[in-house]
């Protein structure tokens, strides 16, 4: 009996493996993962496998679920930073004691000395007694000195390049936004120094505040309220392919089959621009806009490209700045926000959406496209070609061109044959049942019809 295609035994200890998914090699790192099970028992081996390979699961699905940070997470980073810093100080302002609360502890301290509880003849019992009042004297005394502390410290770390005392802000900022930034890298460092200029000008407000003054302002261009906004992580059902999958079962235009899968695969790359955590109410104009510059600059057919396997959409673009694959037409691109646009239209319809982003999106097509007809020698060689005469093999598009005995008589053949005899297009011979060829007064017709429209073409 073959053994688990997870289970790998060497040295006669059994390993967990797994071969990391194509889409995520780039962000973990290497594109396989092993784990001793420690054991020399294949049952016990099995046993230990399945939590194992889960959990690598469900990690890979987490790296999935996150998405590149952008220049309007840097600045949310920034400014959210910056006023938590000053709503904390506001919280421990409003908990600080007020001279009601210090003369009240004072009053009972003294009838507690009145009433012969303290007296001098217990020295720890007086420091005891005394140190809850001292507490309150000393309490904001002592939190403008952490403060201050808190604050040289960061400025020695900004100078110094340290990130140890902003990390945890940091870490949690990515965990919570489900970033796709690596602990270390050149993205990573760079939010901490962006924070820690936060935390900064923070803390300075802060102890302008112990001097009375509240009108102070951040004077470190970096930090300002945010004008883009982050990209929030959808509730459970609302992200966009979940909520796509509604619309697919309700297909309220009754959309043939084909045309909802391309749907979902040109839908798909917006996702993947996006992300897929991406809430589906928020999809808006500038989402739609930028993605529309990306497809603009898409390679042809590069989901099929081995060049770009494993990146998302910008990354394809980027890449292929440097190997130059030509890009899809503004047909295409036409298509894509044409899918787009029909489910956004039924998002409008239910409630998720105000209205359709994807309106006025349009590209507009070029009125000086000239169609040239075939010539009867182009004509002549198409239809003499293999592919119609007999080809060596229907196995691979390669060899359609080299003579054989094979003979395509698929839709292939007959498609360009009635065209050529009928002048009709692609679509309206493709939708034609048996029953549409028929005589009707002794005259063989093609009953093709487009939307309950009736074209008949003898």
């Amino acid at each position: 009996m073959a053994r688990l295609t997870y289970l790998e035994r060497r040295n006669g200890t059994y390993y967990a493996r797994i071969d990391i998914p194509v889409d995520l090699v780039a962000h973990i790192g290497s594109e396989v993962r092993k784990k001793s099970l420690r054991t020399k028992d294949e049952n016990e081996a099995k046993k230990r496998l399945w939590p194992v390979i889960e959990a690598w699961r469900a990690e890979f699905e987490d790296v999935r679920a996150r998405r590149e940070i952008t220049a309007d997470d840097k600045a949310a980073a920034v400014w959210q930073h910056y006023e938590a810093t000053i709503q904390r100080d506001e919280q421990k302002r409003r908990a600080m004691p007020t001279p009601a609360d210090m003369d009240a502890e004072e009053q009972r301290l003294l009838r507690r000395i009145e009433k012969g509880e303290i007296n001098s003849d217990s020295f720890a019992g007086m420091i005891n007694a005394h140190t809850e009042l001292e507490l309150m004297l000393r309490a904001r005394t002592d939190d403008a000195n952490r403060r201050a502390r808190r604050l040289t410290a960061l400025k020695a770390a900004l100078s110094s390049g340290d990130i140890k005392l902003i990390e945890p802000a940091v870490r949690d900022f990515i965990g919570r936004h489900r970033l796709l930034v690596e602990v270390g890298s050149d993205e990573y460092r760079e939010l901490c120094t962006l924070m820690t200029r936060a935390e900064v000008e923070g803390l300075e407000r802060t102890l302008e505040r112990d001097r009375g003054n509240y009108s102070g302002a951040p004077t470190d261009p970096i930090v300002r309220p945010v004008t883009g906004t982050t990209r929030e992580t959808a509730a459970p059902g609302e992200r966009i392919m979940e909520v796509f999958a509604i619309y697919e079962r309700e297909n309220p235009k009754n959309i043939k089959a084909d045309t909802l899968a391309q749907a979902r695969r040109d839908i798909g790359t917006f996702v993947d621009y996006v992300g897929s955590t991406y809430p589906v109410h928020r999809i808006d104009k500038k989402a739609v806009r930028e993605w529309k510059a990306l497809l603009l600059n898409y390679p042809v057919k590069a989901t099929e490209t081995k060049a770009f396997e494993g990146m998302k959409i910008a990354q394809i673009v980027k890449h292929n700045e440097k190997i130059g694959k030509p890009t899809i037409s503004t047909n295409t691109v036409n298509r894509y926000l044409s899918g787009l646009g029909a489910f956004c239209t039924w998002l409008k319809d239910n409630g998720y959406l105000d209205s359709n982003p994807v309106t006025e999106m349009f590209l507009t097509k070029k009125k000086d496209k000239v169609v040239f007809p075939f010539k009867v020698d182009q004509m002549n060689t198409l239809f003499k070609s293999p592919f119609f005469t007999g080809c060596q093999s229907d196995d691979a598009p390669r060899f359609w061109s080299k003579p054989g005995n094979v003979l395509i008589r698929d839709h292939r053949y007959w498609v360009p044959l009635i065209m050529l005899y009928s002048g009709a297009r692609p679509a309206e011979i493709a939708q034609l049942a048996v029953s549409d060829v028929r005589q009707e007064h002794g005259h063989w017709v093609m009953h093709i019809t487009d939307k309950g429209t009736v074209i008949t073409r003898a």
